[in-house]
């Protein structure tokens, strides 16, 4: 079970470098639903949502109606974030 609060994130280089490509409201408000995530990842106004298919154990929360952060929870409270960007992000 994914732990009630998040203590550590991980970034991969791929998320930062779309992070970067983010147009910078979208950065500001990411950066804010960030705070919500850590404090608890299951915030109903993230809806976070486990994937299915071919990203099967990941999960993603959205940051505004159009883009979302693409996860996985590591061991205790620990996660790295993937990607992040439009519903392509799950192609």
């Amino acid at each position: 079970m994914p732990a009630a609060h998040v203590k550590s994130i991980n970034f991969t280089p791929h998320f930062l470098k779309s992070f970067s490509k983010l147009p910078l409201t979208i950065q500001e408000l990411a950066k804010k639903k960030d705070g919500w995530f850590r404090r608890n990842p299951f915030d109903p106004r993230l809806r976070t949502h486990k994937l299915k298919g071919k990203l099967s154990g990941a999960w993603a929360y959205s940051v505004s109606r159009g883009y979302r952060v693409l996860f996985r929870f590591l061991d205790g409270d620990e996660v790295i974030y993937y990607d992040v960007g439009t519903h392509d992000i799950y192609r």
